[in-house]
């Protein structure tokens, strides 16, 4: 009869005990996809903001261009000009960052860093240990101990 028992309670601890193992594996599966959904619209506001930027560097880089261009037909002078060309480069590389591959180039880079050089990617004094956050969550707060 005991062995009844026993065997009936085995198996309704196995049961919980799958039960609980398919609930985190749910919860776990959920986080990740939340925090994957979280990195994308982050990127593509990040995204949205450097084409905005390249809009105004843009308009400002054609007004800047045709005033160095009117410069030069009236002096003649190239020294007008010079401007022009750190100013290519600012437009050109908010392009490439906006409409561009440099997405695709930085992400190869990290994960080239993250594959090659993870050892420089190290917390300063490591990863915080739960009795670390226990120890600062229980601490007395500082203005008390100031008194």
């Amino acid at each position: 009869m005991g062995s009844m028992i026993s065997k009936a309670m085995d198996e309704s601890f196995q049961k919980q005990k799958n039960l609980m193992n398919e609930q985190q594996r749910t919860v776990m599966e959920r986080q990740l996809v939340m925090q994957n959904q979280m990195r994308e619209k982050q990127m593509a506001m990040s995204m949205s903001g450097s084409r905005e930027l390249l809009n105004w560097y843009g308009s400002f880089y054609a007004i800047a261009l045709l005033g160095m261009v009117a410069g030069f037909s009236r002096t003649k002078n190239p020294a007008i000009l010079v401007p022009a060309l750190p100013l290519t480069w600012i437009v050109g590389y908010q392009y490439d960052w906006a409409y561009g591959s440099k997405v695709h180039r930085i992400r190869d880079g990290a994960e080239a860093i993250l594959k090659d050089e993870h050892d420089k990617l190290g917390m300063p004094l490591g990863m915080p240990t739960f009795i670390d956050i226990e120890r600062v969550r229980l601490a007395p707060p500082e203005d008390e101990l100031d008194k």
